[in-house]
């Protein structure tokens, strides 16, 4: 099995696009998550990918690296998460993001420090969870991309960076917790 992913270049409009929720009743997303386990399986420089990054446009998400002190490493994490919605956003933190589709952009980014996320697990089963501090930061990035949004869309910053600058850069101006709690507001449609 080959994949690519979609790329800012050559696919903006699939990527722009609102992913459609998952229907258990049909068998395309069983489908799309081999995909997905298929890629990330064989993509070390991924964190997580939304499944509209390999031209499916459903609403499931793949996380396989969300420890921060374990990026370098090569471990898989394999959650699934289907159907993803957050439900509340609090405090706020800052990071050079970098993302599969958009090439060599990084962005600063600020997102939520923590999330509560309602989601279906593998099993078909309705999930609450929160996530908090680096693990926010990389669903958050992978639900926008299901709502049609790049990290370049809200980045306060870009730059054009290569894998080895863009470590150069996140070793120079890590990953900041600006604040713990109160409300995360952005305003994702300017």
């Amino acid at each position: 099995m080959r994949l690519d992913r979609e790329t800012i270049e050559k696919d903006e409009k699939l990527l722009r696009q609102k992913s459609k929720l998952v229907d258990f009743d049909s068998n395309d997303w069983q489908e799309a998550l081999k995909k997905l386990d298929y890629f990330c399986t064989h993509d070390d420089n991924i964190m997580a990918i939304a499944s509209v990054q390999l031209g499916i446009p459903l609403r499931l998400v793949y996380l396989k690296k969300t420890d921060l002190d374990r990026l370098e490493e090569d471990y898989n994490e394999g959650r699934i998460l289907i159907n993803p919605k957050i439900i509340k956003e609090e405090g706020l933190t800052r990071y050079w993001e970098a993302c599969a589709s958009c090439l060599d952009y990084t962005g600063l980014v600020e997102r939520p420090y923590k999330i509560e996320v309602e989601y279906f697990d593998i099993n078909q089963e309705k999930r609450k969870e929160v996530f908090i501090g680096f693990p926010a930061t990389v669903l958050s990035h992978e639900i926008d991309h299901l709502d049609g949004i790049l990290h370049l869309d809200i980045a306060l910053e870009v730059k054009q960076l290569n894998k080895e600058e863009r470590k150069k850069l996140r070793k120079k101006e890590p990953y900041q917790i600006i604040r713990k709690t109160g409300k995360y507001m952005i305003n994702k449609n300017d």
